[in-house]
């Protein structure tokens, strides 16, 4: 079969939904090698392999010119993200911060990534798909790394936290809503589904035969 057409027409204004998913997803990377308690160079690698891993898998699926390698910004932001956990006392990051940071990461992450693969000609359900790839990868990776449980083993919803703002934003845009406006509104959906499961241990049913 003959590739899929590429048109990009991607909003401009998505680029800083992007950088906000990628900075705390950053964050939560750096918050780990906190918790192990790393050196910075450690911080910074656990920053950049949780802040670019989705994205990155994203864009080799979808024949795009992988997003982190022509640019400064992307790096940038992950360094900037390790530095700040470095410097800032540790108090600030007691508690749930890992899970919130990584709730606000999934849902802009997945709502970015849905879009830009409907821009890249990747047809509505892949493309909710390549959300769903976009948002949860890099939180495995960087659980895979700390050599801890991965967070799609936790009983509260995550993958379905990610779908939900994947498929939200791909119905809108479908139905012709701004694509910003549809971005803001998958974005807050898909982390209100991941905040509640997180404050009220919300899960689907477990296989129980």
């Amino acid at each position: 079969m003959p590739p899929l057409p590429i048109r990009v027409d991607l909003d401009p204004l998505l680029v800083y939904l992007d950088w906000a998913g990628l900075a705390v997803f950053a964050l939560s990377g750096a918050l780990v090698a906190a918790a192990h308690r790393q050196t910075l160079v450690t911080f910074f690698f656990f920053a950049v392999s949780t802040g670019v891993g989705g994205g990155t898998v994203r864009d080799l699926l979808i024949g795009a010119p992988v997003f982190w390698v022509h640019q400064n910004a992307v790096m940038l932001i992950c360094l900037a993200a390790a530095l700040l956990v470095w410097f800032l006392p540790a108090r600030v990051w007691h508690g749930r911060a890992l899970l919130w940071l990584d709730a606000a990461g999934l849902a802009a992450y997945a709502t970015y990534g849905a879009a830009k693969g409907l821009a890249y000609g990747v047809a509505p359900i892949p493309a909710i798909g390549m959300g769903v790839l976009t948002g949860c990868v890099g939180g495995i990776l960087r659980d895979v790394l700390a050599g801890q449980p991965s967070i799609l083993m936790r009983p509260e919803l995550y993958v379905t936290a990610a779908a939900l703002s994947a498929a939200l934003s791909v119905l809108l845009v479908q139905l012709g809503v701004n694509a910003m406006i549809a971005a803001l509104l998958a974005t807050a959906a898909g982390f209100a589904l991941r905040g509640a499961a997180i404050a009220f241990s919300l899960s689907l049913p477990a296989y129980r035969r």
